[in-house]
């Protein structure tokens, strides 16, 4: 087996199952300094014993390595899979075999755990045709939202990456919605950018009229495309529990449909945001959707079939979820507001 493969599987399975970050970041950590070795001279590094006094190389992460390059399956990621199953666990059924691309995902450009490459090979791996590509904005500081120089960097880095084939991906930006309910982003920047997701972050206990018309203005924001985690709850996780904002959801939705703004169904366990009532009134008002993993490291591509299977008992049909739809299709409605 090959020995990056086996760290980078272990390493999905890890954040697949929501393990400590410091566990899979090591796996990561291995396969970067082994990827530019020969497979000759790595085999040999092994045998004399210099991989394992090699930085970044711990006792753990040596037996996996040894154990590929001898030729078996490592015997950590065999009791990975038969725990939950392997990073690739067969074609994806229901609704989560429509889902063709993610338009909210992370990286460690702002607060993700990988580079953009890692994590459209992780994407590509679960069966995505496109992903988008959307770090946070400058307010989020905590995140290490991306400034305009820096996104325009990072444009750079995608424009390379779809040159070399592949998944391909789309530029776009978690938008944080600031307390007027302007965008935290430049009007000309964010025209650039693919998709634009919208999300609130600061300010969750705002009284329900305050917090309705922040929403409403950035809804009625001809750039937002997708609104993000509307309620901001948190039901389980190292986070802890936040209640659901209050807001007027009837009138929120009601623009979303009139401004043609899919309500994202984060898939996130911790989110599983917004709640099955607020999901049957978007439905109702007639909202379009977006099955959004929010990942923040590759094994949370996983998280999509979650979203999937809510979307999927609420009855919200795929011609409805924007990410169903082919990339030119989903480009051009991005681009129609």
């Amino acid at each position: 087996m090959d020995p990056i493969a086996a760290l980078e599987e272990i390493a999905f399975l890890l954040e697949r199952d929501r393990a400590s970050a410091f566990k899979s970041k090591a796996f990561r950590k291995a396969a970067g300094v082994i990827g530019d070795i020969p497979a000759a001279e790595l085999a040999d590094r092994v045998r004399d014993g210099r991989l394992k006094r090699t930085a970044g190389i711990g006792d753990t992460t040596f037996a996996v390595i040894a154990d590929a390059v001898e030729g078996r399956v490592p015997a950590y990621l065999v009791a990975l899979r038969e725990k939950s199953g392997p990073a690739a666990g067969g074609a994806p059924t229901g609704l989560r075999a429509k889902v063709r691309g993610d338009l909210h995902s992370h990286t460690d450009w702002s607060d993700g755990t990988t580079p953009i490459s890692t994590m459209a090979r992780a994407a590509e791996l679960v069966g995505l045709e496109y992903l988008v590509v959307s770090d946070h904005s400058p307010n989020l500081t905590i995140a290490n939202g991306l400034s305009v120089e820096r996104l325009l960097d990072q444009l750079d880095v995608l424009d390379r990456l779809n040159a070399g084939g592949g998944i391909r991906l789309l530029s776009g930006i978690e938008v944080d919605i600031l307390l007027d309910g302007s965008l935290d982003q430049t009007p000309e920047m964010l025209e650039r950018l693919d998709v634009v997701v919208a999300s609130i972050h600061s300010k969750l206990r705002t009284e329900s009229k305050e917090l309705t018309e922040r929403m409403l203005r950035a809804v009625r924001n001809p750039r937002t495309n997708v609104l993000g985690h509307c309620t901001g709850r948190l039901v389980e996780g190292s986070r802890g529990t936040r209640p659901q904002s209050t807001f007027d959801a009837e009138a929120v939705f009601a623009a979303c449909a009139e401004h043609d703004v899919a309500v994202e169904i984060n898939s996130r366990p911790e989110r599983q945001d917004p709640p099955d009532d607020l999901i049957q009134l978007a439905l109702e008002a007639g909202c379009r959707f977006s099955i959004d993993s929010d990942a923040h490291a590759p094994g949370h591509f996983a998280f999509l079939e979650l979203g999937a299977a809510r979307a999927e008992a609420n009855g919200v049909p795929a011609e409805r979820i924007v990410n169903t739809w082919p990339a030119e299709q989903l480009l051009e409605w991005a681009a129609r507001r």
